[in-house]
C-alpha cells in the first residue's frame, strides 16, 4: 500500500513547506499545536483591537476635526468681550488649542 504526502496550501511560503517536510512527526505535532494556539492567540488580539477601535470611533464626537486627538475637550475663551469655542489638549508638555465656534451663534 503506497501512501502520497498531503499536498500543502498554495498560501503557505516554500520554506515553510520545506521546513515541515523536514521535520519528525513529534515536531510537526508540536508545530501544528502551537500553530492552532497561535492562530487563536492572532484572531482574539484582531478582535480586541477591533473592539477598541469601535469603542474609540464611538467615543469621538460628530464635530471633532480629524486634525484634532479624541481627547480634546472644550474651552471657552473670551477675547474683546467675545467668548469662542476652542478644542484643547495636551502633546506632552505643550497645550495645544483649535478654533471651533463662538459661543453665541450670532457674534
Amino acid at each position: 500500500m503506497s501512501y502520497e504526502p498531503q499536498t500543502p496550501p498554495t498560501n503557505l511560503p516554500t520554506e515553510v513547506v520545506n521546513t515541515l517536510n523536514e521535520s519528525d512527526p513529534e515536531q510537526l505535532r508540536d508545530v501544528a499545536s502551537y500553530a492552532e494556539a497561535l492562530a487563536e492567540h492572532k484572531e482574539r488580539e484582531a478582535c480586541l483591537q477591533e473592539s477598541a477601535d469601535q469603542e474609540k470611533a464611538e467615543e469621538r464626537p460628530d464635530d471633532l476635526p480629524d486634525d484634532v486627538p479624541a481627547k480634546a475637550t472644550i474651552t471657552i475663551k473670551e477675547i474683546n468681550d467675545n467668548r469662542y469655542y476652542y478644542w484643547q489638549w495636551r502633546e506632552g508638555e505643550k497645550i495645544r488649542s483649535q478654533y471651533k465656534g463662538p459661543v453665541n451663534p450670532d457674534e
